[in-house]
């Protein structure tokens, strides 16, 4: 790990680099992208860009990154460079890439702080770079050959065999192998990659959950992100450039570029037998939904609680294929929230023929339906259970904040982030 000489290093200017990172990582990229603009064309995402938010991951990373090896030198946080190196593998990251992003970053470093970047300095933070890059490269390598791929060669044609119209703003894409190669194994949980060429050349690179795994194919369902401003954030977010694409121009027969299925947020054979909540909003419920099929299809007896939350029922995807999960589970019960509350008509209406009455707190069977904002705390948790969380970070962390009240250990909370993982704390 970490040699002491450089530990003491690194304790000494941590609060000087945490303090600048934001400028550093925002000049990194600019000279990142200046020397090598086709990785800003086909590698990142340019949203993340024109929001700040990978820079934001990125100087997070970092500084958590070099903050545990001083205050946990015997150890490694193993749980976030598995979760960077998934994204990685799935974007097809090379190693060859690791000294290209040192040399930019050593150089915004050095811009940045000026005369404080002494020669034992350098060698400190070199040192905390190649750590986690050596990290990383061996995660991403073992996961690649895991998946079947090496050296970053992620991509395999897939054929759109159909598509879905769930909502007005989410439609699922059906894909088949278009190389007649068998579909890759995935785990309950995942997701891949979507490579689109844009109208302007540029091949982005998008992640989407697997909503499921029809036989002989792969599914995921896209909500088309429409500009606009998130709180708290300095300017508007631009329109989702991929998802817009595959909502205007894909409708059936085209190909796209897909990745193996790849994320360490997954359903856990460790967790037995015991009880679960899965608690999404938005389109959040896409990798919940894959994880509801899969336990269905199994039989699962488990007793399992979802919990979605949404603007109203004509913006909830999947709400028809909930109820027939949660059906079909011995021990499931759904509990819904919608902010708008229900329909003007005074009920609520499904293609599965569930009716409820208008009012705050409404039961079909295994289905409960109320208006607001999801409150966790209105729901009695078994003990035992281990909860997965994914929508909007805002949301998670408000429902990390509930779960930890209720007893929930951290350790049995998990979440998936759609987007730069900015963490929960």
């Amino acid at each position: 790990m970490l040699s002491s000489e450089s530990a003491k290093t690194v304790t000494a200017t941590l609060p000087a680099v945490s303090g600048a990172i934001d400028e550093i990582t925002a000049l990194f990229y600019e000279k990142l992208f200046t020397a090598h603009p086709e990785l800003l064309r086909d590698l990142f995402n340019r949203g993340n860009q024109a929001n700040g938010s990978q820079r934001q991951a990125l100087a997070g990373a970092i500084a958590a990154f070099a903050g545990h090896l001083v205050a946990h030198p015997d150890s490694r946080p193993d749980t976030m460079l598995a979760r960077i190196a998934h994204k990685h593998a799935s974007l097809g990251v090379r190693e060859d890439q690791y000294p290209i992003v040192r040399e930019h970053l050593f150089a915004a470093i050095a811009e940045v702080l000026g005369d404080a970047v002494t020669d034992e300095v350098v060698r400190a933070w070199d040192e905390v770079y190649w750590l986690m890059a050596h990290a990383l490269i061996a995660i991403e390598k073992r996961i690649g050959a895991e998946a079947g791929v090496q050296d970053g060669r992620v991509w395999r044609p897939y054929r759109v065999a159909g598509r879905i119209q769930e909502t007005d703003e989410v439609a699922t894409f059906l894909l088949q192998p278009a190389d007649g190669a068998p579909v890759p194994p995935s785990r309950p949980g995942q997701y891949v990659s979507v490579q689109v060429q844009l109208p302007d050349g540029a091949r982005q690179i998008r992640q989407y959950s697997l909503s499921g795994q029809p036989d002989g194919g792969l599914q995921i369902s896209v909500k088309r992100v429409a500009a606009g401003r998130r709180a708290g954030a300095p300017s508007e977010d631009p329109a989702g450039e991929v998802s817009g694409y595959l909502h205007a121009y894909v409708h059936g027969g085209e190909i796209l570029y897909v990745s193996p299925p790849f994320g360490d947020v997954v359903l856990s054979e460790e967790d037995g037998e015991g009880p679960l909540l899965f608690a999404s909003a938005g389109i959040g419920c896409t990798p919940m939904i894959g994880m509801l099929s899969h336990l269905a299809a199994a039989g699962s007896r488990r007793r399992i609680i979802t919990a979605h939350a949404d603007r109203s029922p004509a913006t909830h995807p999947f709400r028809t294929d909930l109820r027939r999960l949660t059906d079909k589970l011995t021990h499931a019960t759904a509990e819904l929230w919608y902010e708008e509350g229900l329909q003007d008509g005074g009920e609520l209406q499904d293609g599965e023929g569930v009716r409820c009455d208008r009012a705050e707190q409404v039961t079909a069977e295994a289905v409960t339906v109320r208006t607001g904002l999801m409150d966790l705390t209105q729901l009695s948790l078994p003990a035992g259970t281990t909860a997965y969380l994914c929508g909007p970070v805002p949301f998670m962390k408000a429902a990390r904040t509930q779960l930890l009240a209720a007893g929930v250990p951290a350790a049995q909370i998990h979440y998936e982030v759609f987007g730069p993982d900015l963490g929960l704390s």
